[in-house]
């Protein structure tokens, strides 16, 4: 992002110079991966014959033979996604006091736990159990891995490396398609016990790999311990850039807490709900919001499913196929919201775009009939292909970018744990009314159901164009400042940040250099974006 100020240019590393910290973010955002593998592997089991055997009943008129109750299939999904939902909800509080990486660690405890109540019965009460375990480990994982990520990003690279979370969700629902695509073949119950116990390798993976991670610089400011905080920065940006620009970075962060504890009216986690945090908790709950708004979660978890009662042959194929189409729009979208973008334009852009798609969908619905089935099918699957693909490059990109960077420094963990909360909570929404619309004993809607979600896309499409201003480039104090100013929609992109120029001043002071008599101006420089 380039503007009018001079004197002191922060340089724009490389990804290459950065690699340390994108090794240690894209370690921590493996995190990610767990939801992605359980949400496709329990969808997975709803169409095999040997889980249906143990969970569900024999049912003639069902193409493979058994069917599933409507309430169980309902709480499997939906349970993971309440835990998730309290986890959240409680994150602000265990990481106001004990930071990113302790957090992460008792996610993984958890997750194992919940996972071996699942192998190790067939009792649906104990199941309900086991997924509710993982949906509170999960809400750990997703929360704090984003935070972490955002919060020790270089500024011009933070929508890179979180963007890891598309990813490796994206990742990790190929690799538990894959898994349930083999183990269906299996018609006895280890058809969905090896593919729980395959769940155990990111949380195994995740929780010695973070040994060697370091803890967020701005959380141990927070925390009163800022010797370590300059240490853990220094291991981040070793080798990425020279000392003196580290050195303004710090000055940066501990200008940023300084200000925000001047200005705050307490240390009440109700903050975010006063004065400019309010449009700040607004815009983070609504970029955690559009992610259930697309229809995504209906689409990872009940996408094969939907395939079959729609007729698709071979679903477990086409699931694959629209996977490896969202890692692939994944990495375009890395591309794009680097060095093409804004975070604005996606943001609208990909509604849009998703929202097209859901119509192609929907309009299938309406005039499918016995003789043009295979033709609605075939526009069904390009309809959740090109759905997959806005989704990537857009909302499933700019979504925890935004969320996690438009919210106070101070009451980080709250808002965004209250805001993946709503996104939960939404989720389970989807999740367990789906069933209704979809399920042939019920609304049986099949693929007209792309109607609702068509039509929410294009409210999120509105919303973000008129309320969302573009962060590309800036960094977290930046926005502080930003959004402390009340500065507009349309200002954002043009105005002149002063925190930068007072690091500098500091750190001259701090180095017994007298500053000119011209007051230093730092730009933390990022490509234009003009099309935002």
């Amino acid at each position: 992002m380039s503007s009018k100020r001079n004197d002191v240019v922060i340089p724009e590393s490389s990804v290459r110079a950065n690699w340390k910290c994108m090794v240690f973010t894209c370690i921590v955002a493996v995190a990610n991966m767990q939801y992605g593998f359980d949400t496709a592997i329990v969808g997975g089991f709803q169409a095999m014959p040997g889980f249906l055997k143990v969970f569900g009943f024999p049912d003639k008129t069902a193409r493979i033979g058994y069917g599933i109750d409507p309430t169980f299939q309902q709480l499997i999904s939906s349970l993971m996604t309440l835990g998730s939902f309290v986890s959240s909800l409680t994150a602000g509080v265990f990481g106001w006091y004990f930071g990113r990486k302790p957090a992460l660690w008792l996610g993984c405890a958890v997750n194992l736990v919940g996972l071996i109540v699942q192998i190790a019965t067939t009792n649906k009460g104990v199941i309900y159990l086991g997924r509710f375990l993982l949906g509170l480990s999960n809400g750990f994982l997703v929360t704090f891995s984003n935070i972490y990520i955002s919060e020790v990003s270089p500024a011009h690279l933070r929508g890179v490396m979180l963007v890891f979370f598309t990813f490796w969700v994206n990742f990790g629902s190929l690799m538990g398609s894959i898994v349930n695509y083999f183990a269906s073949k299996i018609l006895t119950k280890t058809c969905y016990i090896m593919p729980l116990g395959t769940l155990f390798i990111v949380p195994v993976f995740l929780a010695i790999a973070i040994i060697f991670v370091p803890e967020s610089p701005r959380w141990l400011l927070y925390a009163n311990k800022q010797e370590e905080g300059k240490r853990a920065l220094q291991v981040l940006r070793v080798e990425s850039t020279d000392q003196e620009y580290i050195d303004i970075e710090w000055a940066e962060m501990v200008r940023g807490m300084e200000e925000e504890k001047h200005l705050a009216r307490s240390s009440d986690w109700k903050d975010m709900y006063r004065g400019t945090n309010l449009r700040r908790t607004i815009l983070c709950y609504a970029a955690m919001a559009s992610h259930a708004a697309s229809g995504i979660w209906f689409a990872i978890a009940y996408g094969t499913y939907f395939m079959q009662i729609a007729g698709v042959t071979q679903p477990f194929l086409y699931t694959i196929m629209n996977l490896c189409i969202g890692i692939f729009s994944t990495l375009v979208g890395m591309y794009v919201i680097r060095d093409m973008f804004g975070r604005r334009f996606l943001f609208w852009g990909s509604s849009v775009g998703c929202g097209l798609s859901m119509t192609i969908i929907g309009i299938g619905g309406v005039v499918k009939t016995a003789q043009n089935s295979k033709d609605v099918g075939k526009a069904l699957i390009a309809g959740v292909a090109i759905f997959t693909f806005f989704y990537n490059v857009g909302i499933g990109t700019v979504s925890y970018p935004v969320g996690t960077e438009v919210v106070s420094t101070r009451l980080r963990t709250w808002t965004v744990g209250t805001a993946i909360s709503l996104g939960y909570v939404l989720a389970w929404f989807v999740s367990f009314f789906t069933p209704y619309f979809i399920n042939p004993k019920k609304l049986n809607w099949g693929v007209k159901y792309g109607w609702i979600w068509a039509g929410s896309n294009f409210i999120c499409a509105i919303f973000f164009y008129i309320f969302l201003p573009e962060t590309k480039g800036r960094t977290l104090e930046e926005l502080d400042e930003l959004f402390e100013n009340r500065v507009s929609v349309k200002d954002f992109p043009k105005y002149c940040t002063k925190i930068g120029a007072e690091a500098v001043h500091d750190v001259q002071v701090t180095m017994g250099r007298v500053p000119g008599e011209k007051e230093p101006v730092v730009n933390h420089v990022e490509k234009s974006d003009e099309a935002s």
